[in-house]
């Protein structure tokens, strides 16, 4: 049922955590719809460094923020700005339509934790 490239980011994740002091931060879903993604970035001079996920759901919940971190890490802001859902499916192998949900959530975390870092740097002092 699941692609390789999901079997292999739910087996072995890539940047499981949180990042302490991330600059941008967002989370999607809760535990008791039992679904939740959250993203936390550290961005420096508008690139992300670095991104770390937490995620409660099924292996393709897990797979489709394990990908989202890998593709947003070292690129600049604007950019990871356009990535989406259907780009997270096609580095997944591809995802049953009833399973892209999860990539449509990684977009959703992905474009307000930036969303949440651009207004804190908006409130920043010149």
């Amino acid at each position: 049922m699941y692609t390789p490239q999901v079997t292999e980011h739910y087996e072995n994740p890539r940047n499981v955590g949180s990042i302490a002091d991330a600059d941008g931060s967002a989370t999607v879903g809760s535990p008791a719809s039992g679904e939740m993604l959250k993203l936390t970035l550290k961005i420096a001079d508008d690139t992300i460094v670095a991104a770390k996920f937490r995620a409660f759901g099924c292996p393709t919940a897990i797979a489709s923020a394990s990908v989202l971190t890998e593709l947003v890490t070292g690129i600049y802001l604007p950019e990871a700005e356009e990535i989406t859902a259907v780009q997270l499916s096609e580095a997944l192998g591809g995802l049953p339509q009833d399973k892209q949900r999860y990539a449509n959530a990684a977009e959703k975390v992905l474009k307000t934790a930036i969303a949440d870092f651009l207004s804190k740097k908006e409130g920043q002092a010149p």
